[in-house]
């Protein structure tokens, strides 16, 4: 009984310890850095207007994920009901190899973006 109240306290916790180690470091650095009269545009570097988004990347790579593993699927019953491939090999074969294939497009294509 005590381990199911504090399994859940102590993650909080442990949650809560790194993110107030993780600001509060983060905050000592840079007001030491503005003692030391250092310019204010270091801490929004990486914000330039020709960065991509990682959200748009990482949409962008789930959507081709998605859409390889709805063409597996279709690919997939194709083979099982026209070739007689077993359904226990054609599904799994298939959805793996597009989703595959649907992430190494994602990877080509977020090289460009970026």
């Amino acid at each position: 009984m005590a381990a199911a109240i504090l399994i859940p306290i102590s993650f909080f916790l442990v949650v809560f310890a790194i993110t107030y180690l993780y600001f509060s470091t983060r905050n000592r650095e840079r007001m030491a850095l503005i003692e030391k009269g250092a310019d204010a545009s270091i801490f929004a570097k990486g914000k330039s207007e020709n960065v991509t988004s990682t959200w748009k990347i990482f949409i962008l790579n789930f959507a081709l994920l998605l859409i390889g593993i709805g063409i597996a699927i279709f690919i997939a019953s194709l083979l099982e009901n026209t070739m007689g491939i077993e359904e226990s090999i054609a599904y799994p074969g298939t959805i793996f190899l597009m989703a595959g294939i649907a992430l190494l497009a994602g990877f080509f294509v977020t090289k460009k973006l970026v």
